[in-house]
């Protein structure tokens, strides 16, 4: 539940004022819906005060000065918190509830019910010291625009003071941890510790204090950091006494029952593994028809290898020497967005917004470690704050590894990059998340909606012209889009073969790199990165491939009954409409 980000308008909770009330006392479906709209509102200040990262993280500050400490006592209140509103909640009959409603439910009990089983089964908080960094949140804090910058400096202060006994609680938390999420804890805190000396004693010099409390601050701030470098000493030790030991991988039961809780799709994990295997053989005969066309354009008077895979790869491999330099990576980036957004526009796919900015930016250094690019959204009590695009940085790459990095976003792949990233990917829909009418909807954000719109938009895309589009570059290459887009969509399907063959199948390092490398043509940085990544998270890289797999289906089938009436941008913007929900359940709202 904390790891979740929300989206929604705050004034929304208290909307439901007494003329509506009264108005309904004649229809006990309508009463029964403003009971529930209160029972959310309740609901929804006591979430806050339990998990107050949470609320930060969601642009709600209102407890940004608390710090949990994760020890039993908490878990244990975190147990009554649920039980009391799964118990609530049973008060409420879907039958006298509105559609939008019963959604609403549905997505509360799915998220109360997953956290007895995080806790009393699942246990990360044993072996994954990577939860335990408060970076993040007091980046959050200051990054509040409402707020000056004194009063959140006070905040973070107050926040880092309690750092002794919540580190403390980590130490007794920590048993047999993996030593990939040591090795990443490590990384992340040794960033966030950059950061405190850095970014956070600059806004702590800039405030305009009295001398006595800006050497007070200053003097906190370097206990603080004393006490995330003693966490940082104590995994060390862990690591240097070979007591990292547990395996990475979580098994076939506690991964089908994270899939469920997680991805909340129609599939089991055994089947979206099945339909996985399915599309990459797919895949494969498409890229194979468009290697034999592309081939005398670019290999000349080579001979194409009899071996389908061996000739896409070789193909791949010399169109992908196409690409920015490092140093021009995050320019490129910020040439395309405006690009993009126009397409988007002149080919009414969707209504994008002028008045909400998308800010291109070095990856933070509390971010290091997991993923090369990402968005990060102003959560829904903070409409006015930026979403940044992060983009990892290649300054410490070798030259080689470099190489392979950029051959891997080279100048097609780049562009599909951009798209899924930004437009009209996970940058539109966090927006749209934001004007979500259902601050419920918005909070349980469900990743396979959120990552299967983004990978859904780049087919879209390219179906709708993007192929043909000659303002980025001048020309149009349609076979090599096509070609790229399929080796990165076969890096979406292979997400979910590897993932589950980890997991599950117990599939070595180098059984996943000849899958990555030699079956989804990726490079070798890229692979690496990949196995990494599945080597952190567990079901997550599943939610690319599922969540696609839903959206266009259900946008086919709608197409289907709809025929000549069937809008593309009404079928978008409706779907982006109610928040994150799961494609499940946005399906009953749009039939």
């Amino acid at each position: 539940m904390k790891k979740l980000f929300v989206v929604a308008i705050a004034s929304f909770l208290f909307s439901c004022g007494s003329k509506k009330e009264s108005s309904n006392t004649e229809n006990p479906i309508a009463s029964k819906d403003v009971a529930f709209d209160a029972f959310k509102d309740r609901f929804m200040e006591e979430l806050w005060k339990m998990y107050p990262g949470w609320a930060t993280g969601s642009g709600y500050h209102k407890y940004d000065s608390v710090l949990i400490i994760p020890d039993d006592t908490y878990r244990t209140k975190e147990l009554a918190f649920v039980k009391q509103y799964i118990d609530s909640l049973a008060g409420f009959e879907d039958a006298s509830l509105n559609e939008n409603n019963k959604t609403d439910k549905a997505l509360i009990l799915s998220t109360l019910n997953s956290t007895p089983w995080a806790i009393n089964k699942f246990k990360s908080f044993e072996w994954d010291p990577s939860q335990y960094n408060i970076g993040g949140a007091v980046s959050e804090i200051l990054d509040n625009k409402k707020e000056t910058l004194e009063n959140k400096i006070r905040t973070v202060i107050q926040k880092i003071g309690k750092l002794e006994a919540y580190y403390a609680a980590a130490k007794s938390n920590i048993k047999n941890p993996t030593k990939e999420h040591t090795e990443l804890a490590i990384l992340q805190l040794k960033g966030t510790v950059g950061f405190f000396e850095t970014s956070v004693t600059d806004s702590i010099n800039k405030g305009k204090f009295g001398a006595h409390e800006q050497d007070k601050y200053n003097a906190d701030l370097k206990v603080a950091i004393s006490h995330i470098n003693g966490f940082i000493a104590h995994l060390e030790g862990i690591l240097k006494n070979n007591q990292a030991n547990r395996s990475f991988r979580i098994g076939k039961e506690l991964y089908a029952e994270k899939f469920s809780s997680d991805i909340q799709s129609t599939y089991s994990a055994d089947e979206i593994y099945q339909k996985a295997l399915k599309r990459k053989e797919e895949i494969l005969k498409d890229m194979s028809v468009l290697t034999k066309k592309l081939w005398p354009k670019y290999m000349k008077n080579a001979v194409m290898p009899a071996n389908e895979n061996e000739a896409i790869k070789a193909l791949i491999g010399e169109i992908a020497k196409t690409h920015v330099s490092r140093e021009k990576f995050q320019t490129e980036i910020e040439r395309q967005i405006p690009i993009l957004t126009k397409f988007v526009k002149d080919k009414n796919l969707l209504y994008m917004d002028p008045s909400k900015p998308l800010v291109v930016r070095k990856e933070p250094e509390w971010m290091a470690g997991v993923a090369g690019a990402s968005i990060s959204a102003p959560g829904p009590y903070d409409k006015e704050g930026d979403t940044f695009y992060n983009v990892g940085s290649l300054a410490a790459y070798s030259p080689e590894d470099a190489e392979s990095f950029l051959k891997e976003y080279n100048k097609y792949i780049l562009q599909i990059l951009n798209i899924h990233e930004a437009i009209p990917g996970h940058y539109a829909q966090l927006v749209y998340k934001n004007q979500s009418p259902s601050i419920v909807k918005a909070i349980f954000g469900n990743g396979a909606m959120i990552e299967g719109w983004a990978v859904y938009t780049e087919k879209m895309m390219l179906e709708e012209g993007w192929d043909k589009n000659t303002e980025l570059n001048g020309t149009a290459e349609q076979d090599e889009m096509w070609l790229m887009y399929n080796k990165w969509h076969m890096r979406v399907v292979c997400n979910t073969i590897l993932d589950y063959s980890i997991h599950n199948l117990n599939m070595s390092k180098e059984e996943g790199l000849n899958l990555l490398m030699n079956e989804a043509f990726q490079e070798k940085a890229e692979a690496e990165g990949k196995w990494k990544r599945a080597t952190l998270t567990q079901v997550q890289l599943c939610s690319y491939f599922t969540g696609f797999t839903e959206i266009y289906d259900f946008r086919e089938e709608l197409k289907k009954q709809q025929g000549k009436n069937f809008d593309l941008k009404k079928f978008h913007e409706k779907f982006l409409s109610y928040g994150s929900a799961p494609v499940t359940e946005i399906k009953k709202l749009m039939k």
